[in-house]
């Protein structure tokens, strides 16, 4: 008896310690944390930050001012108009050229959960065509990113949509940054961004 009320004792501080670890990266408020480039806007709504294309129609992007390299990445996003979107790993940013490797947050099909790097090789890997039917088009939608080391591993609503080993992205530094497409019309709303680092 006293053996089981110690080892449940030992689990409860454990089970704290690993929430305790986990810190919101957005609070619900304003842009405290992040850094905006470009001419995009940015801003918070009922809690929700928004990302929405301005006048200029290019690219844009809100990274974190702390960089990250070993991480597991929670949050909900919601695709409003043209969604096209995504969020950025062990990024870095000259005006609003991104170096880095970006998951993918885009319309149906559009192979959302993929990694894509930017001003380099392009498509890593997407996920497979019947996957792809696990993003709510019209809904909120939980995006889970997990980067240890070399390895990436992202999931959309609970299923894993893509995993890969990578030299290249073992050696990335830098931050974690949400982007707008080029070419008008987007707007994405996001909420509940929780890091852990590893």
């Amino acid at each position: 008896m006293k053996y089981t009320v110690m080892l449940l004792l030992a689990i409860t501080v454990c089970s704290t310690m690993v929430a305790q670890k986990s810190k919101s990266l957005f609070n619900g408020k304003n842009l405290k944390g992040w850094t905006i480039h470009g001419t995009e806007k940015w801003y918070v709504e009922n809690g929700e930050l928004i990302c929405e294309s301005g006048p200029d129609k290019q690219y844009g992007y809100l990274s974190t001012k702390k960089a990250y390299k070993n991480f597991e990445l929670n949050l909900q996003f919601k695709l409003e108009a043209n969604g096209n979107s995504g969020v950025f790993i062990r990024s870095g940013i000259e005006g609003t050229k991104i170096s880095g490797w970006q998951v993918e947050v885009a319309p149906l099909n559009n192979h959302t959960g993929g990694i894509y790097e930017s001003y380099g090789r392009g498509w890593l890997i997407q996920p497979k065509p019947e996957d792809e039917a696990k993003l709510n088009a019209t809904d909120w939608n939980s995006m889970r990113i997990l980067v240890q080391g070399d390895k990436v591993t992202t999931f959309l609503n609970g299923h894993q949509m893509v995993e890969i080993t990578d030299a290249k992205i073992g050696a990335g530094e830098g931050f974690i940054a949400l982007q707008i497409h080029d070419g008008g019309g987007i707007k994405v709303r996001w909420k509940n961004i929780r890091i852990t680092e590893l």
